[in-house]
C-alpha cells in the first residue's frame, strides 16, 4: 500500500516532544525524510539541550523512517534559514513544513512586561515568518508545490485572559496565513491553519491540565487529550489529497475535528453622507444588536463591568 507522503520532504518545529514529536513520527511512518527541529528549552523559553530533537530522531529511525535533527532557533532569523537549507541539504528538497515550536510566558496584562511580550511573539509570530520566509524561496524556485502548516489557538480565537502575549501571536498567525495562502497559491502551495486541543508540556501549565500529565495508566480522557490525535489533520493537510483546502483554521481536539468559517461581515450600514453619533448608535443598535444577540453567546458578554 502506497504511502501518503512517500519521497516527500518535511520540516517540523517543535518536534522534539509532544504535538510536533506526534507529526514528525506519523508523517515519518508515511514516507517522508523530516528534519526534526527543536531547540530543547523550556515551557518559558530558557535553556537549549539536543536531547529532545535526537530522542525524536532515534525514535524514528529505529521505526525505519529517515530523520535527522536540528536545534537552531526559529526566532533567530539565519538560524530559521539554515533549519531550511538542512532539509535541502539532506534530503535534496523541501515540501512540507509544519510550524509548531513555541514557548509561554503567561501574565495578566496589567503585570505582563516588555520582555513577556516580546519573547512569546518572536517565537510564534517571528518564528513562523522566518521558517516560511525561506521555504517560500526554495518553493518558488523549485515551482513543485509545497504544504505549509501553521499553528493557532484557542487561546487567540477565544481570548485567553491570562495570555495576551500567547492569544496575539496565534491571531497574528491566522492573517499571516491567509495572506501567504493568496501570495504563495500561485506556485502551488497551499497554508493552513491548525487550532489543537490537547495536553501538552504547555498546557500542563494550567492546573487542571496537571493530572492528565502524570497518569501512568492512559484513561479514555488520555486519550482523547493526546497530542497524537492532532497528527493525523497534519498529515492530511501535508497529502498531496489536501489541494483543494487552503487558507483555512482547522480545529483538532480529542476526536473531533473542525472547520472554522473565514471572518466575515453578517450586517452591514451604508449612508450618503458622514454618520452623525446619535443616527449611528440608532443604526447600530437597531441592526447590529439583533444579528450580535442572534449569534451564539459571546464569551465576554457576561464579564463586561461597567
Amino acid at each position: 500500500m502506497a504511502r501518503n507522503l512517500e519521497g516527500k520532504v518535511a520540516v517540523v518545529t517543535g518536534a522534539g516532544r509532544g504535538i510536533g514529536r506526534g507529526i514528525a513520527e506519523l508523517m515519518a511512518a508515511e514516507g517522508a525524510s523530516v528534519v526534526v527541529n527543536d531547540l530543547g528549552c523550556a515551557v518559558d523559553g530558557a535553556g537549549n539541550e539536543a536531547q529532545a530533537a535526537d530522542e525524536a530522531v532515534d525514535a524514528i529511525r529505529r521505526a525505519g523512517g529517515r530523520a535527522v535533527a536540528s536545534y537552531d532557533s526559529v526566532a533567530d532569523f539565519a538560524a530559521a534559514e539554515r533549519i531550511v537549507q538542512t532539509a535541502v541539504r539532506e534530503f535534496g528538497r523541501l515540501d512540507v513544513l509544519v510550524n509548531v515550536a513555541g514557548i509561554l510566558r503567561d501574565r495578566m496584562v496589567f503585570n505582563m512586561t516588555e520582555e513577556e511580550w516580546d519573547a512569546v511573539v518572536r517565537v510564534h509570530m517571528k518564528g513562523t515568518f522566518a521558517t516560511t520566509r525561506f521555504a517560500s524561496i526554495a518553493w518558488r524556485q523549485a515551482r513543485q508545490g509545497g504544504r505549509l502548516i501553521n499553528f493557532t489557538s484557542g487561546s487567540g480565537l477565544f481570548g485567553a485572559p491570562g495570555q495576551p502575549n500567547y492569544a496575539a501571536a496565534k491571531m497574528g498567525i491566522i492573517g499571516l496565513t491567509y495572506s501567504l495562502a493568496q501570495g504563495l497559491s500561485r506556485y502551488g502551495v497551499t497554508a493552513n491553519a491548525i487550532a489543537p486541543g490537547a495536553a501538552t508540556r504547555l498546557t500542563a501549565t494550567v492546573p487542571e491540565d496537571k493530572r492528565v500529565m502524570r497518569e501512568e495508566r492512559p484513561s479514555d480522557e488520555d486519550l482523547r487529550r493526546s497530542p497524537d490525535n492532532i497528527a493525523p489533520v497534519a498529515l492530511y493537510l501535508a497529502s498531496a489529497r489536501s489541494d483543494w483546502l487552503t487558507g483555512r483554521v482547522i480545529s483538532s481536539s480529542g476526536f473531533e475535528v473542525g472547520l472554522y468559517a473565514n471572518p466575515e461581515i453578517i450586517r452591514q450600514l451604508s449612508a450618503p453622507e458622514p454618520w452623525e453619533y446619535e443616527r449611528l448608535a440608532a443604526a447600530m443598535e437597531g441592526s447590529f444588536k439583533p444579528a450580535a444577540n442572534g449569534l451564539p453567546r459571546s464569551v465576554f458578554s457576561s464579564q463586561i463591568r461597567s
